[in-house]
């Protein structure tokens, strides 16, 4: 596999044999649309239909020397819409070895709460649950033409240990999730065209301040004879800052696959034309743009990238 040389590496990536991800709601879902080139689409039929909202939620699993390991990050904005799909896909919340969590807006930790609360007697007890700084923080969005204010709302970190489901750690660094597969730290923000979004902002102690997601995190998975696979929630830190991130930690220069939120609905034509051409120099075998990536971006990806571009529906499994 080829290595970037002159950098010093921080991760340890093993290869795994095998990465399976299942997307368990996404902002869109189609029944009959074909399978992707590397996922199987969820089908189903009267009364067993999945639902699509805004938000995002993974379910991983690796395979290392035989064995598998299981993920589960992000949890959409909605407990019911969450447990539905998992019961239709058969994700089986018993089985799960760690849980993650990208950054602290509700679309991604919305459904986490009751998640945890109707499995309590099901997960295994003192399962980890990682967070980057500043998760459980008060957000905020304002319109920069009104100032309309809209609450974000937060998660609660004394309601979620008060359960006695699972372990809070908070990281910055990388981290091993479950083998194979990593958190990636605290992202280093390198591009000059990714400054996320004016609207969004935090709650401090001096006040509402400008909110860029300084403990967002991402996953990394290292595919045997493939290259790197990275997962976004939502790459408030900037799509290609995550996976060069990803790129300088690891030493491992091929990306395989790209696949998550983007984060570029409502950005400039030239921010997403900028972002496409840094992806394209990546030469990603597969891009899957999900989630907050908006409709425009979609359509521009799809038409730069081609057969590269994969069009995400809820309830898609891929394997890699």
């Amino acid at each position: 596999m080829t290595e970037k040389k002159g950098v010093k590496r921080l991760v340890n990536l093993p290869e795994v044999e095998r990465l399976t991800l299942t997307i368990i709601t996404d902002n869109y879902f189609d029944a009959i649309r074909p399978d992707a080139p590397i996922g199987k689409r969820y089908r189903g039929g009267p009364g067993e239909l999945i639902h699509a909202e805004h938000g995002i939620s993974f379910y991983a699993e690796t395979y290392v020397n035989k064995r598998s390991y299981r993920l589960m990050f992000d949890y959409g904005p909605d407990d019911y819409v969450l447990m539905n799909n998992m019961e239709k896909l058969k994700i089986n919340v018993k089985k799960i070895d760690t849980f993650g969590l990208s950054h602290g807006h509700f679309d991604h930790w919305g459904g986490l709460p009751g998640l945890l609360k109707e499995n309590r007697d099901s997960i295994k007890k003192h399962t980890p649950l990682y967070v980057g700084h500043e998760t459980f923080a008060r957000r905020f969005s304002i319109n920069p033409k009104t100032s309309e204010k809209t609450d974000l709302k937060q998660l609660k970190r004394k309601e979620i240990e008060a359960l006695g489901v699972i372990d809070i750690v908070e990281i910055r660094e990388p981290k091993e999730a479950v083998p194979g597969l990593w958190l990636t730290g605290d992202i280093e923000r390198t591009t000059e065209y990714e400054k996320g979004a004016p609207s969004l902002f935090i709650k401090r102690k001096g006040g509402l301040e400008r909110d860029l997601m300084p403990g967002e995190q991402a996953l990394m998975c290292h595919v045997k004879g493939k290259g790197l696979v990275v997962i976004s929630g939502c790459a408030h830190a900037g799509i290609v800052n995550t996976v060069r991130h990803a790129q300088k930690i690891t030493g491992v220069e091929k990306v395989y696959a790209i696949v998550g939120g983007f984060h570029l609905v409502n950005s400039e034509k030239e921010t997403i034309e900028r972002t496409i051409s840094d992806i394209e120099a990546m030469k990603p075998e597969y891009v899957i743009p999900t989630h907050c990536t908006g409709f425009e971006a979609q359509v521009m990806f799809s038409e730069r990238m081609g057969k590269q571009f994969i069009l995400n529906t809820a309830g898609t499994t891929y394997t890699f």
